[in-house]
């Protein structure tokens, strides 16, 4: 017999096992009940226990602080190294440390990664009755956005567009999800947001885009989403290498918007058995029409290139990821926290 296809059937074998004691498998989200990331959390773990050996019950548990922080440090240093416990947390966590290494306690190269259900493009938007509609507005008036924790995409993004593209968005953070910041705009508690992916507006807030309740000013990704046309994208305002370096750098974390990992230490058999049944899910018909009921976007990224992406991304210019932290620790002084 094949060695890896012995090693193979050993690891379902004991997968098996694990779960035929516990009965079920645990899914942590670092997002509150509602989020997108949690909607795409819940979607997948329905579908997932039957492409697992002995189809285990797929237990999805929230776990918010921080900006999901709270959830990859649990993941990285807490959850059991049995292929038994996987997660999601926020797609820029990855590349945080390159950029703000504080509560920091993982290096994002040594988790296993799954795979990304889809990839996407956030936007920024301002609520409909508030005089922001483009990027000129952005520069001549400040914009007060909600945001999360440090490292969530609510955050940094406005901080990169502040000192790449010379906006004036101050930030509100403390928000525990993207569910509760979006109500935070709706209650007009702030002008906008700048973090919330265009599939998470089509999930939770469809009536935002049918009703024409928010201004859609700049797409953030490196490419382009139709849905959102005309708003244009936020590499269209980059003026040199430089510009176009850094917001690169910042939104290639697009590309893997929805990240599954499991614990470095994993032994390498079951992480191969939870990839094979990764993308099992991801071309499962009962799956693809139960995201599509959702609004769900499934354009999924195989674990091994994720691995690619996080590697191209660490390998970036030093005075690029530098202008980068600039930008973050000055939006820092104009940060105001949620009482």
């Amino acid at each position: 017999m094949n060695k890896t296809i012995a090693a193979l059937i050993l690891s379902a074998s004991a997968l098996v096992c694990t779960s035929a004691g516990a009965q079920q498998m645990t899914m942590v989200v670092g997002f509150s009940p509602g989020a997108t990331y949690d909607i795409y959390t819940r979607t997948f773990a329905r579908h997932l226990g039957k492409h697992l050996p002995g189809k285990p019950n797929v237990v999805v548990q929230n776990m918010t602080g921080a900006g999901t922080l709270r959830s990859a440090n649990f993941i990285y240093n807490q959850a059991p190294k049995d292929g038994t416990t996987i997660g999601m947390f926020a797609r820029g966590l990855a590349m945080q440390p390159l950029l703000d290494m504080t509560g920091i306690q993982f290096e994002a190269r040594k988790f296993n990664w799954i795979g990304s259900i889809s990839s996407d493009v956030s936007l920024v938007l301002s609520w409909h009755t508030r005089p922001f509609k483009n990027i000129d507005d952005l520069r001549k008036s400040e914009m007060v956005v909600a945001g999360t924790g440090s490292g969530a995409d609510s955050v940094i993004f406005p901080y990169i567009l502040n000192g790449v593209l010379g906006t004036k968005m101050k930030v509100v953070t403390g928000y525990p999800g993207a569910a509760d910041f979006l109500l935070a705009v709706e209650r007009q508690e702030a002008d906008g947001t700048a973090g919330v992916s265009w599939s998470g507006i089509l999930a939770s807030r469809p009536e935002w885009i049918t009703n024409k309740q928010i201004n859609v000013i700049v797409q953030l990704g490196l490419k382009r989403h139709p849905g959102m046309d005309p708003a244009p994208l936020v590499t269209d305002f980059a003026k040199n290498d430089s510009d176009r370096g850094v917001l690169e750098l910042i939104f290639a974390r697009q590309d893997m918007a929805y990240p599954i990992v499991a614990p470095p230490g994993t032994p390498p058999e079951r992480v191969t058995v939870l990839r094979q049944a990764f993308e099992a899910v991801m071309k499962d018909p009962e799956f693809l029409a139960d995201a599509k009921k959702q609004n769900l976007e499934t354009a999924f990224m195989r674990g091994e290139e994720i691995d690619r992406l996080i590697d191209r991304i660490f390998a970036s210019p030093p005075d690029v990821i530098a202008r980068a932290v600039s930008a973050i620790e000055a939006g820092k002084s104009i940060t105001a926290d949620k009482k």
